[in-house]
This record gives C-alpha cells, sequence and structure tokens, in this order.
C-alpha cells in the first residue's frame, strides 16, 4: 500500500487538493478530524488538556474550546509544545488504527492530510509527500479576507509553522497554488493520476 503525506502551510490550498483527490476516489486520513478525536470528553488528551489549562480552556458542555486554546498555543511556543506532546500521539494511534484498516480492505493508496508533517517529523512514514504551496503574502490575504482573522494573529499562525522553502527542498511533489482554482485542481488532478499509476507499479 502507498503512503501519501499531503501538507501545506495554513491558506496554502492543501484542503482544496485533498477535496479534489477525494473526490476521484481517495481514501484521506485527515489529521484535523483526528485531531478532534483524540481530544472528546472522555478521552486521555481531553483530560490531560483540563489539567494543563484548567477550564478556562473547555466550553459549557465540557468539550475543547478550540478558539480559546489556540490563542494561547500560537502566543506561546512552549505552550504549543505542551499541547502537541499531549494531541500527537493520540493522533498518531488514530491513523495508525485507519492506515491498519485500509490494508485490511487491500487499498493500494491512502492519503494522510497532515498540515505539520514537516514540524513532527513524519515525512519519513511516508513513500511520498505531496506539498501545496502558495505565496506568503497571498496565504495571509486569504487569513484576513476567508477566514476573518485578524492580520496580527494571522502572521503569529503563519510563524508557528516552518518555512515553506525548507518544506519545498524536502518534499517529493510540490503543487504550486499561485493562479486560479480551476488550475490547482488541475494540476491535483494530474499529481493523483501519477500517484495511482505508482500504486498500481507496485510503489
Amino acid at each position: 500500500m502507498l503512503k501519501v503525506g499531503l501538507t501545506g502551510n495554513i491558506a496554502a490550498g492543501k484542503s482544496t487538493v485533498a477535496s479534489a483527490w477525494r473526490e476521484l476516489g481517495a481514501t484521506v486520513i485527515d489529521a484535523d478530524e483526528l485531531s478532534r478525536q483524540a481530544v472528546e470528553p472522555g478521552t486521555p488528551a481531553h483530560a490531560a488538556i483540563a489539567a494543563e489549562w484548567g477550564t478556562w480552556v473547555l466550553e459549557e458542555g465540557g468539550t475543547l474550546d478550540r478558539a480559546a486554546l489556540r490563542q494561547i498555543v500560537f502566543a506561546d511556543p512552549d505552550a504549543r509544545a505542551r499541547l502537541e506532546s499531549i494531541v500527537h500521539p493520540a493522533v498518531a494511534a488514530l491513523r495508525d488504527d485507519y492506515f491498519q484498516d485500509a490494508a485490511a480492505r487491500g487499498e493500494p493508496l491512502v492519503v494522510a492530510d497532515v498540515p505539520l508533517l514537516f514540524e513532527v517529523g513524519m515525512a519519513d512514514e511516508f513513500d511520498v509527500v505531496v506539498l501545496v504551496d502558495a505565496p506568503e503574502e497571498t496565504r495571509l490575504m486569504r487569513l484576513v479576507g476567508d477566514r476573518s482573522l485578524e492580520p496580527d494573529e494571522a502572521r503569529r499562525m503563519m510563524a508557528a509553522q516552518m518555512p515553506a522553502e525548507l518544506k519545498r527542498a524536502r518534499a517529493d511533489v510540490v503543487i504550486e497554488n499561485t493562479r486560479s482554482l480551476g488550475d490547482l485542481q488541475r494540476r491535483a488532478t494530474d499529481v493523483w493520476a501519477a500517484l495511482v499509476a505508482r500504486a498500481d507499479a507496485g510503489g
């Protein structure tokens, strides 16, 4: 089974590529969805986060207040490191379960959508790493315009990730998102076809 890691810095267009691949029949394991599952009330990770930061990061029903937690961790690198030490192992365990299920079904190719793939040292876990990239100013405009973030918050979120040029040097494939949505989707389709051909050829 060919394991493909899909990544990209915030607002680069990674989610658009993942959606395009799903429409083409891909099995995509979404790290954000796994992160939500890993910290649901009653999980060890949820308990550890509540113990670390208290009820201030919990909503009334006990679920995590992700906005409040985001404000803490993006302003404090040490806090972000503590959160990652709690969440990442739980997410990794869930991802392994999904990979095992896919292998049992005989799927030839599975994609893991992992925003922080390089930051957490996961690149070597995949046969192919695909990076979606867009210019920094373009990503900033998307965060402010499309996601209604304040410019300072958007810049902090961008600064918290590894610079794109370092990721480009380590990625096996780079999908450029510098033009139209249609152009990005066509490029995503071409890359998907190449990945399928590689999987069919035995990796």
